[in-house]
């Protein structure tokens, strides 16, 4: 089975029914509408819940929609933003950048 992981806030606000959109600069999984995907704390390895992708979308972090941010834990800035992915990904994350939008919802 697939997988992603979240960092354990993020994991929170999945539980909580906040957040159910997620979004990865590189689909190494190669996510698909209709996948069942595992996700799990980046932190500690545990399982925390199953999902289904209902939705993907490739864009950029520039060209990010109302609809991409629906679902999605919001940033105070965009310089925020980025340097929240570029931490994440190790690498200088900007408007530019490909960004793939999923949405899930549990299984």
């Amino acid at each position: 089975m697939k997988t992603l992981k979240f960092r354990k806030k993020l994991s929170e606000l999945i539980l909580s029914g906040d957040k159910n959109t997620t979004w990865r600069l590189f689909d190494d999984k190669e996510l698909s509408v209709g996948d069942e995907v595992l996700f799990i704390v980046w932190e500690t390895g545990e399982e925390f819940l199953k999902v289904k992708i209902i939705d993907t979308r490739e864009t950029t972090f520039g060209n990010l929609t109302a609809n991409d941010w629906d679902g999605h834990e919001k940033f105070d800035s965009e310089k925020e933003m980025y340097e929240t992915y570029s931490r994440y990904y190790k690498q200088e994350v900007d408007e530019n950048s490909p960004v793939k939008v999923i949405k899930f919802e549990l299984v």
